[in-house]
């Protein structure tokens, strides 16, 4: 199991934008040489985010995205699912009702008296890692960049998305 390189692409352009001035936009363009990745890729992965109502998009020449929702208020998790989907990780296929677990006459109620265990757990993990996902916020991880990195480092980022920015 692992998260396809997207979410780690959207999660790095959603902290750029959180700098932008009121009504000031960054297009695809901008993010794409930054982080050098294809245009078409990273619109694939804004549309989903856009979807999912975590940017807005502003059309037309000097349009761009822009967070539609504060950065305290857009989780990790929130980012996973709009660029993974919402289908849980771990897909019982109930081979236990296949085994020799309900060999039992009353087939039905052998199905519905044993829950699967391996299923409960799995579901319990992800849950688990839903949750740790959930109390990370983008303003969280902007925080810890400005612990981690250079004050230089961020600086420069800043300045390449203000003097880029389509507001």
């Amino acid at each position: 199991m692992q998260y396809s390189i997207g979410v780690e692409y959207g999660l790095h352009c959603l902290v750029y934008l959180i700098d932008l001035p009121p009504d000031a936009t960054i297009g695809i363009k901008e993010l794409s040489a930054f982080q050098g990745v294809s245009e078409t890729y990273l619109s694939k992965i804004f549309s989903k985010l856009t979807k999912a109502g975590i940017v807005s998009s502003v059309p037309g020449a000097k349009g761009g995205y822009r967070l539609a929702k504060s950065p305290e208020e857009v989780s990790f998790w929130d980012v996973v699912e709009a660029v993974e989907g919402a289908t849980p990780i771990f897909q019982c296929k109930n081979i236990k009702n296949n085994s020799y677990l309900c060999q039992d006459e009353d087939y039905a109620a052998c199905t519905r008296a044993s829950p699967c265990v391996i299923n409960l757990t799995m579901l319990e993990a992800e849950d688990s890692m839903r949750n740790v996902l959930r109390k990370k916020s983008l303003s969280w991880l902007n925080e810890e960049l400005d612990r981690v990195l250079t004050p230089q480092s961020r600086k420069d980022t800043r300045e390449y998305f203000a003097s880029s920015n389509n507001g």
